[in-house]
């Protein structure tokens, strides 16, 4: 069993910056795949980000929409899994989860075996 915690949302103006963490639990947090996703009101959940396990040389994924604004890092030595994202819009303001799965593919797909409670973002214009 994983659990997953995140941190680090709020209020920025646009043009802003902020950075998540996810703390995980578990023995094999190296190995997990981590991902990011958001939900805004009144719309479907969608990927953010994700970043595969360690012995995978950490390759990355992003969105269209955020790529080049959001960048996915994690440490194993913490557990933590990061989202740090600059440029904000008010387009990014959302319910931000953590995610983790035993496979990178399942994460890109949506279909991570474990979520966090989430974190809210909120970007003013």
């Amino acid at each position: 069993q994983v659990q997953l915690v995140e941190s680090g949302g709020g209020l920025v103006q646009a043009g802003g910056s902020l950075r998540l963490s996810c703390a995980a639990s578990g023995r094999t947090f190296s190995s997990n795949a981590m991902g990011w996703f958001r939900q805004a009101p009144g719309k479907e959940r969608e990927f953010v980000a994700a970043i595969s396990g360690s012995r995978s040389s950490g390759r990355t994924s992003y969105a269209d929409s955020v790529k080049g604004r959001f960048t996915i890092s994690r440490d194993d030595a913490k557990n933590t899994v990061y989202l740090q994202m600059d440029s904000l819009t008010p387009e990014d303001t959302a319910a931000y989860y953590c995610a983790a799965s035993n496979y990178y593919t399942t994460v890109l797909f949506g279909s991570p075996n474990y979520w966090g409670q989430g974190t809210q973002v909120t970007v003013s214009s």
